[in-house]
């Protein structure tokens, strides 16, 4: 049987907020319909484009901005260099002029309202974030693809045997955590390091590493940005931003210029408990509030729960002194392997369980990340990333209006706080007399995703989405 091999480079991805797997995946679809029209020499003959949205993908489709990510990626933009500052005006304009710039290559007319379909009612089996594109042609014929989103940006083809993707020979080849623990502890090596190792399988060490901090720049950027981006979220809620506000209230007279400076600077101001909580919150914040902005940032494992790893990375940086480059690759390192354990015994969709998926699985991985880089040893490593999934079992997807805004921003604030809780706890605690395995949590939270009700796994039909009064066209 044939194994899924995840890179790191698969688990945090740079992409353009607000849903991994509602825009980056449908946008990555996008891309992947116009490559397959160029491949069968259809490009030029190509008369007209629909779009069909199916399940989650039609329900919060226009709150998560899948309507803006498709249309941008069948234009042949790319999410990871795009620009943010372009994502609506560029949208705006497909729908205000009805045409529509296929693969760059050739103007389409397009009616947004006819030729983009959210079809509320119908899902497709395999996954509830289904999109099909059809492409009429001169012939009177079509050329029809159907792709699933199957979260944190992983996009599926209908008919795709995935088994045969290209296999690499991983030196230690890891299923479930009781497999990552058996080569940690034979080897003597930590989890970064096993990661390090396999990644060899793909690229070199110096590439690797390189690519690692080139996404940690990514994160540091968007943090900076949006600690000092006022204002309103857009989507109709009217959502105030807060991360500037409290990045103002927190640094009071401190001068700064840039974000070396700016880290210095909340240095100063001290370690107690309030002002550490703070300023994790803010990190939170900033990230997921500029993610709501069609921002750019690193999926981590999702863009929905892309603040909470950024958030104690930074905690990490700021105030336990881990601001060196081999740190950071330490820590983003640990974590993806965490990551790729969740996506291959359970899911990293909310469409499939839930926000476990989303924020569980991330408060998972920063657990793990900060626990090595404190000095944990590797059972504790995987003790805290259990403890952090453990106490977010259960934990529903319900987007008010649709939007990846609430309860979605201030979660990643909890997120990253249960996940420095899970890391002190581990750190403090003999693995040995642990109860329950990382594992044993992998396999629940899968379970409880099977039994949780439709309505709870990012749909909009149930929890807080019902029961705050509002009026957007998403509910």
């Amino acid at each position: 049987m044939i194994k899924e091999q995840i890179s790191v480079f698969d688990i945090f991805k740079i992409g353009i907020g607000p849903s991994s797997s509602h825009t980056l995946g449908p946008w990555r679809a996008a891309q992947q319909f116009t490559a397959s029209l160029a491949q069968n020499n259809l490009i030029n003959e190509v008369e007209g484009i629909k779009i069909l949205l199916y399940g989650s993908l039609a329900k919060t489709g226009k709150g998560h901005g899948t309507d803006v990510a498709i249309l941008l990626g069948l234009t042949g933009a790319d999410p990871v260099t795009f620009d943010v500052d372009a994502v609506t005006t560029t949208f705006e304009s497909i729908q205000r002029d009805k045409k529509l710039n296929l693969a760059d290559h050739l103007i389409l007319d397009f009616d947004y309202d006819n030729d983009l379909l959210f079809l509320f009612a119908e899902s497709l089996p395999f996954h509830p974030n289904a999109v099909t594109f059809q492409a009429f042609l001169k012939d009177g014929k079509a050329f029809s693809e159907t792709y699933y989103s199957i979260g944190g940006g992983f996009v599926v083809k209908e008919g795709e045997d995935n088994s045969k993707k290209a296999q690499v020979d991983l030196p230690f080849p890891v299923e479930k955590a009781k497999d990552l623990l058996h080569w940690c502890l034979s080897t003597g090596l930590k989890v970064s390091e096993i990661v390090i190792e396999n990644e060899l399988a793909w690229r070199t060490e110096a590439e690797t590493k390189k690519g690692i901090l080139q996404h940690f720049a990514v994160m540091r950027d968007c943090i900076y940005r949006g600690c000092h981006t006022t204002g309103f979220l857009p989507g109709g809620l009217n959502v105030a931003r807060r991360a500037f506000p409290l990045n103002k209230r927190l640094m009071g007279k401190s001068e700064y210029s840039d974000y070396n400076s700016w880290v210095e600077a909340i240095r100063k101001g001290g370690n107690g408990f309030n002002y550490t909580l703070d300023w994790v919150s803010c990190f939170a914040l900033a990230v997921n509030e500029e993610n709501a902005s069609f921002g750019r940032v690193v999926t981590a494992p999702t863009n929905g729960a892309a603040g909470v790893i950024p958030a104690v990375l930074q905690y990490f940086i700021t105030f336990c002194d881990g601001y060196s480059e081999e740190k950071i690759i330490q820590f983003i390192a640990c974590a993806s392997e965490i990551g790729s354990i969740f996506k291959k015994g359970a899911t990293i969709s909310a469409a499939m369980g839930g926000c476990q998926a989303e924020i569980g699985v991330s408060s998972a991985m920063a657990a793990a990340a900060l626990t090595e880089c404190l000095g944990g040893s590797q059972r504790q490593v995987l003790m805290a990333a259990e403890i952090a999934m453990e106490h977010h079992l259960g934990l529903t997807c319900d987007p008010i209006g649709g939007l990846v805004q609430i309860p979605c921003i201030e979660r990643n604030t909890m997120g990253a706080i249960k996940a420095i809780t899970a890391s002190q706890l581990a750190l403090q605690s003999n693995p040995d007399k642990a109860k329950v395995s990382l594992d044993a949590v992998v396999n629940t939270m899968w379970e409880t995703a099977l039994d949780m009700n439709a309505k709870y796994k990012e749909t909009s039909d149930g929890g807080l989405a019902t029961n705050i009064p509002i009026s957007l066209p998403e509910c």
